[in-house]
This record gives C-alpha cells, structure tokens and sequence, in this order.
C-alpha cells in the first residue's frame, strides 16, 4: 500500500490526469487492496492534501493534469490564466498559470476559456491549451427581471447568451435596468450578483458600454497616467532642435466627425515629372516615453476603439484630442517623412526629421473632393491629386488585393439617437490620403531595415492552402474555376472579380476571396503584406490610436538620432526604444495584435445593436435581402443597402425536410427542391429585432411556420428558461451570427475608414 507522501508524488509526477484506477495500476494493487486505497484517498481528502474526482486527483492547492482554465491577463503578449472552477473555500488564492500557446492554435484573449494540460515547474505552473471553449456568462452584462415570484433574475444582452440566471445579490439594480454581474459560484447553474448598475438599457450611451464590459476595454485612466499626461502638455517646441515645416502648406484630411487628427500631407512638383511630398505624422512619441504610466496604460489600451457614439482612446484627450492632434493653425510636433516620388510613381528616397508643422487647413473628405471636382481647389490639393495620380499608377502596377465592400455608417443627432444608418461612400480623395499613408509606412520599414533596427512590422500572409481548397470548391458550385497548381497572388484574385460583370454575383465571390484571406498581424520577423502586394511594411502613421506605430517611431528616433534634449518636466528621459522594449517586441507584438481583434469585434457588435435599435419599430415589415452564410439550423440574410445579419431557423421553412449542402453552401428541399443558398436575393419577413443582443430574426413570408419533426444538421434544443410566474421570464435570442473576416486593410478600422 502507498503511503500518502507516495500517492501525492505520483499525482504531481503523472503526465495524465490520474484517479484511483490509475494510482491502483501504478503500485500493482488488486483486490481487497483497492478498498484500502479507497478509504486512504478518502481520508487524505478529508485531510486536505488532495482534491478533485475518484477519476482524477490533484494535490490540494494544486491544479488538476487537465482542466479548463480562463485567461484573466496579457502580459506582454504571454496570457496568464487560472482554473475556471476553484471554489471559494479552497486554501488561498487560485494559482496562476502561464499559457504556453503555439501557431497552431488561434491566440488566446482576456476572458477566453480553454481546455488544457498544466504542469508544475519549479517557476510555476505552465499551461498547454489542449481545446478553446465557449463563453461562459461570468462579467456577464444584463437586464434586471423579476418572475411572478418576486425573484430577480439577469436576462442578459449576448447574444450567444441563451438563458437568464437568477440573481443572489441584487444590490441597489431596480428591475429593467442594465447591470454588469458576476457568477456567485462555479456552477453554470450558480446565481450572480450585480456588481454595477449602468442605468437604462435603451439609452443611446449604453450600446456602446455592453461592448467595452463585454470585451473588458480598459476605458479610465489611471490617476498616474492622467497626471503625466498633463506633465507632457508643459513639454515646449524649439526649432532649434526641430525641422521648421510651419511655412509649408501641409492639410490634414479626415471624416467630418475625426476625434483626431494624427495625420497630414503635402506635395510639390519637382519639375521633371515626380514629386516632392511631405507626410507629416503626430509625434506622440515625444510625450509618450517608455516606461513611463502613459506607456503602461498605452500598451495594455494597443489602440483606440471607435463607437458611433464616443470613442475609448489609447492616449487621455488632453493628448489625443489637443496638444498631440494636427489642428488647424497651430504649432504642433510632428515626425515628418520627406518622400520623393518619380515620373513612375516609385518612393526613390526617403528622410525622417522631428519637425513643426502648423497644418494649413483640417479639410473633410467630401469638401476637399468637392472642391477638386469644381476646379477651384487650392494648390496644395492640386497637387496631392497630381502626386497621387503617379502612385495611382504604382499601385496598379504592383495590383494589390482589391476587394471594395460597403461598410456600415451609423449617424447619431445630438441627442444620440439613430438618425441615419448608411453605407459610407467611398470616393477618390480617402485613396488619395490611403495612398500616401502607405507610401510612408513602406518608407519606414525600408528605413529601419537599411538600419538594422527593430521593426514591428505590419504583416498579412497569403492563403494557406486549406482555404484556397474551401475557396475552389466554393467556387465550383458557382461554375467557376480555381487552378491551385499556379501561385497565388492578389492579381490572380483581381482578374477573377474583374471577369465578373453581374454586381450582385460579384460582391459574392469577392466575400468568398475575403473569407479565403488570413488575418493581419503584427511581428518583429517580416513576412510581406500580401493583400498590398509589398515586400516590407509597417504601421506609421497613427501613433495616437495605435501603439504599434507609436512603437515605429520610438524605433525611427534610435535609428536616425533624433532624440531630443532631456525633457525640463518631470518625464522620463528618452523617447525612443526601451531595452525592454527591444527584448519582448514578440510579445508586445502579440498583445497589440490581440487587442485589434478586441476592438473590431467590439465595433462590429455595437454597430450591430444600432441596427437591431433602429430595426426594433419594423417588426413585421419585408424587406429585400441576401443570403450571407448557410448551416444546417438555418440560413443567415442581410438588409440590402443596411446591413444587419439575421437567422433564417430551419424549423421556420415548413414541415419540408432540408438538406444541408456544406460545399455548396445551401439548403435544398427534399421535395420541393428548393433551394437557399449563398447569394440568394429575396424578400424575408422581419420577425425579431432584439437591440439589447443585436440579434434579428427573420422569416420567409410564404412558409407556413408549421414545425419540423426531424432535421439533418441541427443543434441540439437548449433548456428553456423559467416561464413568468415559474422562474425567469423567456428571454429570446436568435442564434449567434455567422463569423466574418477580418479586415485587412492597412489602416485597420479606426478613424480612416
């Protein structure tokens, strides 16, 4: 018989989850010695000294061979995780654990739960993601609801959030109020207590803060950041140290309603048929130095998030908005690169200076294209256009990834309330800003490389061969063809979309090519930028609202000596690379790239709210739509020219038996033969419009509704909430939407759009 210290040495030295049978095994015990073993482990149970099931033991305080786990930080790209189930009562504080992830695997996020193999090192214990799981509701957001019973219960505003959990600690939430809550116990079953109250809601403010607690954006600035944020606006500009560019006619071009404006340009012709041209960037770097609470908070931020009603910046607003801001008229910082482009549109030199810039004119996109299409622009747009007429001709040379896509513009009145919801227009003066911007970041990964300096670099690989498989076999059912022998470039993309002349099949196929694209990133080790066609690109010119650009210059002022004198306020010195910084750029790299996916998921889930809100009051109305992905529980369909992805249930489309077609991605009728398919225009009924969710739901308005006995692919039925009088009210959801992909523009989502 194992004596105790023996049972735990081999629970802590099993590389699988090991239980009584296993324990058994391993000492060769049978018989009447397997009841022995069985009251031992009972009694070291009762002593403390291990825990868990007869099926798998750890030692007490100690964290199971296989367990699930929830990610609860990033640090420094590295996510640090603890057991989704420690109870309360267990001794001390739950364990830590460091997540060992691989390329394999998509990159963990705060709140993600997984399952996974841990080991104890003699530096901790070590986490091995074995499986990524579905959300749980804990940090959960809600509504206040009481049964007939008198009980509270949270009904809450996730979508993939199907069931309402009952309230143990209701604190001061009144009923119909929006709450953030957290679960009581370990238990899916367990009752939550509300910890905030955010008030009403319906309210216009409120879609916006269920996305930020949602996805846990840090939105308050700590007192130390915002208390060096004020030192940095004493730092003053001498020209002594600076490139005087304040004579220059150099214009900021932004949407209408930019919070900031990090960005401004200028050209000149140089006689011979190029151009000389000025892309002149917010130096934030010079306020923002390494180390310091700004940086800390900057980095744990990696990017401003854009809501139609506010937006949670990287940097505090006496920075972002003012004093680091390119406004019109007054002395401002800047990174200027000095760029001279030739007759073929080729960037053949480039310089990098601390300058100061006084912008001549913060211009919208629609009145500097206004004024170019009455002729009676200034010269300083004259010549943007005639210098972006040359890159024009570059870039169609180079022929990067095309794929135009309408995107969804919310307008708000001053009130906040819907007043619009739009698609953007596009036109020739954003290419014109678009254009030069990458000439810039080209141009700074072109100079830190002639250095041999760090560079976080901007990166988009091409395809892997799985999605171009799923990409051609999608197309077969389209009667088109994709030959995977040759190599895949963006042209080849490109001329499959021009040879389409149908608008409708078009924007089609070019969602098929944007699902097949992979995810932008950021890293250290160059990998090209597939979808712009280049060799060697990085993110420049937004250091206000994205830290990797900030951390571009910090490599720009090492490279080329562009420090400046020691700061007179109470800063910390230097403005360029930190040792640390240069050490764990993959890691930092990694948390930039993670807190993107955070914000565009957070974007993408309030534009969706916005439109269920305004959709709310149409409620049985048909409209025209366009079948955008297919499941074997049903279709999903968009509002043409509004947006806005809805479930089409497959128990709504008769008692007809449908068949779920996964490569040709429809449902076909097994008598009728009708079919649903991707692409498919027609008029669906609107049935649900729940704002809190974002969710809709529609209907065809010519199916019978009756329910089906059986279906081919659907998902199992989910237990029902207490009905009124029995427990929580029902609280109706429709299935999650359907995944899209990134966006792999190189500005990202954010303000230049």
């Amino acid at each position: 018989m194992p004596s105790k210290e023996q049972i735990l040495e081999f629970l802590q030295s099993s590389p699988t989850p090991a239980g009584k049978r296993e324990i058994a095994k391993a000492f060769g015990l049978k018989g009447q010695e397997k009841i022995l073993l069985k009251q031992r482990l009972k009694d070291m149970a009762e002593e403390g000294l291990i825990d868990g099931r007869r099926t798998a033991y750890h030692r007490m305080g100690g964290v199971p061979k296989v367990t699930v786990l929830k990610v609860v930080a990033i640090d420094d790209g590295e996510p640090i995780a603890e057991p989704e189930n420690w109870a309360p009562d267990a001794p001390g504080k739950p364990p830590k654990l460091t997540v060992k992830e691989t390329k394999k695997r998509a990159a963990l996020k705060r709140g993600d739960r997984f399952l996974a193999r841990t080991e104890e090192t003699a530096n901790g214990w070590i986490a091995h993601p074995m499986k990524k799981l579905p959300a749980r509701t804990e940090g959960m957001m809600g509504v206040v609801e009481f049964d007939g019973a008198g009980k509270p219960w949270l009904a809450p505003v996730d979508k993939r959030v199907r069931d309402s959990a009952p309230i143990g600690e209701l604190g001061e939430a009144k009923e119909g109020e929006l709450v953030l809550a957290e679960r009581m116990g370990k238990s899916v079953r367990s009752p939550v207590k509300v910890v905030e109250v955010v008030g009403d809601p319906l309210a216009p403010k409120s879609f916006s803060l269920i996305a930020i607690a949602k996805h846990g954006i840090p939105h308050i600035f700590p007192h130390e950041a915002m208390a060096e944020a004020e030192r940095a606006t004493e730092l003053g500009l001498s020209p002594d140290h600076r490139e005087d560019l304040r004579a220059v006619p150099i214009v900021a071009i932004d949407p209408a309603d930019a919070r900031d404006h990090d960005d401004a340009i200028w050209a000149e012709s140089d006689g011979q048929g190029g151009y000389n041209a000025i892309v002149a960037i917010a130096d934030v770097s010079y306020y923002v130095r390494p180390g310091g609470a700004l940086d800390r908070e900057a980095r744990k931020r990696g990017n401003s998030v854009y809501f139609p009603d506010r937006v949670v910046p990287m940097l505090p607003e006496v920075l972002s908005a003012d004093v680091c801001s390119l406004r019109e008229d007054v002395d401002r910082a800047a990174m200027a690169c000095h760029m001279h482009i030739d007759a073929q549109g080729q960037i053949k030199s480039w310089r990098f200076t601390r300058a100061i810039v006084r912008i001549v004119r913060n211009i919208a996109y629609e009145d500097a294209q206004a004024a170019i299409d009455a002729g009676d622009a200034p010269e300083y747009l004259k010549n943007l256009w005639g210098a972006w007429k040359l890159l024009l001709a570059a870039r169609e040379a180079r022929d990067p990834l095309e794929l135009e896509l309408p995107e969804r513009q919310v307008k708000l009145n001053d009130a906040g309330k819907i007043e619009e919801i739009a698609v953007r227009e596009r036109l020739d003066a954003h290419r014109v800003v678009e254009d030069f911007m990458i000439a810039a970041n080209v141009a700074a990964a072109k100079a830190l490389e002639a250095k041999k300096a760090p560079v976080v670099y901007r990166i988009h690989e091409q395809p892997n061969r799985e999605k171009m498989i799923a990409l051609r076999d999608y197309l077969a059912t389209q009667g088109r063809k994709l030959a995977l022998g040759q190599v895949i470039t963006p042209g080849l993309f490109n001329r499959m979309l021009k040879d389409i002349a149908d608008p409708a099949e078009k924007v089609l196929i070019m969602e098929a090519v944007l699902r097949s694209q992979t995810q932008a990133y950021y890293g250290p080790q160059n990998a090209g930028h597939f979808g712009l066609a280049l060799g060697s690109y990085a993110h420049f010119t937004s250091p206000i609202r994205r830290y990797s650009d900030l951390l571009v210059h910090r490599a720009l002022v090492d490279a080329y000596g562009l420090e400046q004198p020691k700061p007179k306020v109470n800063l910390p010195e230097g403005s360029g690379l930190s040792d640390r910084d240069k050490t764990a750029l993959s890691q930092i790299t990694d948390a930039i790239s993670q807190t993107e996916r955070r914000a565009m998921e957070a974007e993408r889930d309030t534009i969706d709210r916005y439109v269920a809100a305004w959709l709310s009051g149409r409620v049985g109305e048909t409209f025209d739509t366009r079948i955008t992905g297919v499941q074997g529980f049903g279709f999903f369909a968009t509002i043409d020219k509004l947006g806005g992805d809805g479930l089409v249930p497959v128990s709504t489309l008769g008692r007809e038996y449908f068949r779920y077609d996964e490569a040709a991605q429809k449902l076909v009728g097994e008598d009728s033969g009708t079919e649903y398919a991707v692409g498919d225009r027609l008029k669906l009924k609107l049935a649900e419009a729940n704002a809190l969710t974002g969710a809709l739901k529609f209907e065809v308005p010519d199916s019978d509704g009756a329910p089906v006995e059986q279906r081919g692919a659907r998902p199992a039925p989910r237990k029902k909430p207490p009905q009124k009088g029995k427990g929580a009210p029902r609280q109706k959801h429709a299935q999650g939407q359907r995944g899209r992909p990134s966006n792999i523009r190189h500005q990202g989502r954010g303000k230049k759009r």
